[in-house]
């Protein structure tokens, strides 16, 4: 040991010499010269380089839908960078490296990115989260950041806790309980007050939890509204179910957004809460087989009302009638004072009366049938028969054969009578004095072409046997004639051009309006209902050629820029919403055409079922409704001191101020003033209600703020009827009998309409018995060629004539043109006869003012002169 470091001091000696003698070498070669400029008083020798330090490191990410997460890091220095994943290294491939120079250090700055998919988060198993992590290298090692999650993101559709309506006292302290539904991220909550987002910081009766609750710490009058709760993160917005708080105090006054009751009394808006309080007990009971008797009491002492609060405690009290010397637990002979023998009787006695009341029913049912029976003749006729006979769905009934203007069933039809008559909904060859300007010629009646000897099967819609209301809906059996199908005063129609339903086929075609409160709105999000929601069947039915379907609307559409984006929509068997057509959008591969009017739309469409649209504002310009205001009062003399005007807020549809007309006129209501139009703008504020100028030495307001309100979310939405708001008013004596007033309704910084009351409250006002103008007051029902303002004869000379294309452009194209049914001209080019589309249309159109004119007019345009000689001589232009 001792020699080896004797060896190695050696080598050491030997090594410094040499540096010595070299150094002096150096030195003594180079004395002339003067190095002061260039050489440092003294030198600083460089350290070793850093390890990498990080200046970015990757922040977790979520992946919305299918949008990859980008993750980012930057290290300097940095002679190498990547990105390792779970345990595992990313493939250099799929990174992208820049390089940069530090201007202060001078050193290397290295940044890396990568993509993270949704389907390597899907793909990873294990209970731990997708991660990955950066890892930079320099020579003096190696450096790693911190971990970066990927997590998909969602958030579930269901609340866990919804909020909850209440009823308060004034400066009652109010909690609104909200839990959102379970999402990544945790969603964010807020509250809003009639769709106003509530701000803490702006009003400090608001105080909103840590778990996400609502309190109101003393509540007033105004914070009577309607309170949702809202969840949203990074995927989707979440809406809980709206909990209406109503502030009380003694007496209080709350503008109705809800239909009101159709009973007589419930015409005043000044609601008292009341408790209910329990009667006296009643007389105890005799004694039961059980050893007790009982009592009862009842909560009408008073009955609660308004809301008020019900009895607590039982409605009945039992109690041993025995003293205690029968209980349950005794001997069968003394609990029971009946012999087992008279049970048995009075069970037997039962049964017979049961038996005799199943063969009476029995009995009543054979003969039911049997009368039915008696004139049923089952579900096929012959085709010759049918023609000579009343045609009914269902069953077939033969002609008496008294009748001498009837021909015989098995008889073929005689064709040589000179007239025949065409009555809706029936086929008839009966001939009446007072029919002469209802007939057709024998001679040229389409009910005449020669049928082969088939035999027909007549087909009832069983999907549609529901009830319809009368007003509402309306049906009739169509053969291939056609007709044309109208629900008055409401705008609804259809349209079944000739040769929709194949030839010896007929069926019982139904037109319904919905009920607002039996189907769901096929409105979503910011979209609004603009039409009503309309059924016509039977679904599923196949047609030859596309029938025409007119639907009202309320959209604006007069404006130069379009601000509606408008979609129809129809409804599946399991009662979804799926949308049809946008207009503005249409393909060859869409189903139906869309022709937009001022206030009605007409769907050309080749599939029966339930339709509605829908629209939402086109940015940047709001879009604006069309809305009716109507004034109502009682149509009695008033004889008591409290005074009431409804004003009601509705969609400017026939439908719509129909259904008013129709619960004022069961309230006793009258309308005072034609209704005002007001257009409502897509703006979130509400729609505003005041009166003013009342002669307050005779007449005062109970209406106890300045003004009321109806939310702007319950008109726009469209799915809220007999919007309305009522103003009560009081009397000084019984003697005033003269009110003259001013109503204001407005929207908040948007139009409005003033009404101007004079009125005598002592004179019995007339009923508002007709409908404003606006809906067609067509027959509900018209089949074959009545249906049609065109001649058969006039529409087959024109689409002769239009259908083939020239060379020109004389076509059926301008022909769309002039009659401004050409933003879309390719539907019609894909149907076998285009004009034959385009004439229907033109019936649906014009079926108010159904003449020729306009149709001559657009012919004579386009140089068409043997077409209009042939309507000069057929028709009646």
């Amino acid at each position: 040991m001792l020699s080896v470091r004797m060896q190695r001091d050696q080598g050491l000696g030997r090594l410094l010499v040499l540096l010595v003698l070299t150094s002096g070498y150096l030195v003594s070669d180079a004395e002339s010269i003067d190095y002061s400029d260039v050489i440092p008083d003294s030198f600083s020798f460089a350290s070793a380089e850093p390890l990498p330090e990080f200046q970015l490191e990757p922040k977790d990410g979520f992946i919305v839908k299918n949008r990859p997460v980008q993750l980012r890091c930057r290290a300097s220095p940095a002679t190498q960078i990547y990105f390792k994943c779970n345990g595992e290294w990313v493939n250099q491939n799929d990174h992208v490296t820049r390089e940069s120079l530090d201007q202060i250090t001078g050193l290397v700055v290295r940044e890396v990115d990568i993509s993270v998919s949704r389907t390597q988060v899907e793909e990873l198993f294990g209970l731990e989260d997708y991660w990955c992590q950066c890892v930079a290298w320099s020579s003096a090692g190696t450096t790693k950041s911190s971990r970066a999650y990927v997590r998909i993101a969602y958030l579930r559709k269901t609340f866990e806790q919804e909020p909850l309506g209440r009823e308060v006292r004034l400066e009652q302290e109010v909690l609104l309980q909200c839990r959102p539904p379970e999402g990544m991220p945790p969603a964010e909550v807020d509250w809003l007050k009639n769709e106003d987002t509530i701000d803490p910081s702006q009003d400090s009766n608001f105080l909103m939890t840590v778990e996400n609750d609502l309190i109101i710490k003393q509540a007033r009058l105004s914070d009577t509204a309607n309170y949702t709760c809202v969840a949203r993160n990074q995927v989707a917005k979440r809406r809980s179910s709206t909990a209406t708080l109503i502030v009380y105090g003694e007496q209080h006054t709350l503008c109705v957004s809800l239909p009101i009751s159709t009973k007589a009394h419930t015409h005043t808006q000044d609601i008292i809460f009341l408790d209910g309080g329990w009667t006296d007990w009643a007389k105890w009971s005799a004694c039961g087989t059980e050893c007790t008797h009982w009592r009862s009491r009842e909560c009408q002492a008073p009955p609660p009302r308004n809301g008020g609060q019900h009895c607590s405690g039982s409605m009945m009290e039992s109690k041993n009638c025995t003293d205690g010397l029968c209980t349950r637990r005794l001997s069968r002979p003394r609990q029971h004072c009946v012999e087992p023998g008279m049970g048995v009787t009075v069970y037997a006695g039962l049964v017979g009366a049961l038996l005799l009341c199943v063969v009476l029913v029995l009995c009543v049912g054979v003969l039911a049938y049997r009368r039915n029976c008696r004139h049923l003749h089952g579900d096929i006729t012959d085709s010759s028969s049918a023609l000579t006979t009343a045609f009914q769905p269902g069953n077939y009934k033969p002609p008496r054969q008294d009748n001498p203007h009837l021909l015989h069933p098995s008889a073929p039809p005689d064709l040589t009578a000179t007239a025949g008559t065409f009555r809706d909904p029936l086929f008839s060859l009966q001939q009446g004095a007072n029919d002469g300007h209802h007939k057709i010629p024998m001679t040229t009646s389409p009910l005449l072409d020669p049928l082969p000897s088939l035999k027909i099967k007549v087909s009832v819609d069983v999907h549609h046997s529901l009830s319809r209301e009368p007003g509402h809906s309306t049906s009739v059996t169509l053969g291939n004639l056609g007709g044309r199908l109208a629900i008055p005063n409401t705008g609804v129609s259809l349209l079944v051009p000739p040769g929709t339903i194949p030839q010896g086929k007929f069926y019982e075609i139904y037109l319904t309006i919905n009920k607002w409160e039996k189907t769901t709105l096929p409105s979503e999000g910011s979209q609004t209902v603009l039409s009503p929601v309309v059924s016509c069947g039977p679904s599923g039915m196949l047609l030859s050629r596309p029938v025409v379907l007119t639907l009202p609307h309320c959209a604006q559409l007069d404006t130069p820029t379009p601000d509606w984006t408008l979609t129809l929509k129809t409804q599946t068997h399991q009662g979804a919403w799926e949308e049809v057509l946008t207009v503005g959008e249409e393909s060859l591969s869409s189903p139906c055409y869309l022709q937009l009017e001022e206030s009605n739309c007409h769907v050309v469409m080749e599939q029966l079922g339930t339709y509605s649209l829908v629209g939402q504002s086109c940015p940047p310009q709001p879009a604006c409704k069309r809305l009716q205001l109507a004034l109502f009062a009682p149509r009695a003399p008033c004889l008591s001191l409290d005074y009431i005007l409804r004003i009601y807020c509705t969609q400017d549809t026939p439908h719509a101020l129909r259904e008013v007309l129709e619960l004022e006129r069961s309230l006793g209501g009258v309308l005072l003033e034609n209704p005002k139009p007001l257009l409502f703008k897509d703006s979130y504020h509400n729609l505003r209600l005041s009166i003013h100028d009342i002669p307050h030495s005779q007449w005062r307001s109970k209406l106890l703020a300045k003004y009321q309100e109806i939310p702007f979310y319950h008109i726009w939405s469209g799915g809220q009827r007999l919007l309305h708001c009522t103003f009560s008013l009081e009397r000084g004596s019984l003697a005033v009998s003269q009110l003259s007033c001013k109503i204001c309704v407005r929207q908040v910084e948007g139009e409005g309409q003033i009404f101007q009351l004079h009125t005598d409250i002592q004179e019995t006002l007339s009923p508002c018995s007709s409908l404003p103008s606006g809906g067609t007051c067509l027959s509900s029902s018209q089949v074959g060629p009545y249906a049609f303002r065109l001649p058969t004869s006039i529409r087959q000379k024109i689409c002769a004539s239009l259908d083939a294309p020239s060379a020109r452009g004389c076509d059926w194209r301008l022909l769309a043109h002039s009659l401004g049914f050409d933003r879309y001209l390719n539907y019609f080019a894909t149907k076998p006869s285009p004009t034959g589309i385009l004439l229907d249309l033109w019936e649906a159109s014009h079926q108010g003012d159904a003449d020729l004119v306009s149709l001559a007019t657009a012919l004579e345009e386009m140089g068409k002169s043997e077409v209009l000689v042939v309507m000069a001589t057929d028709g009646d232009c």
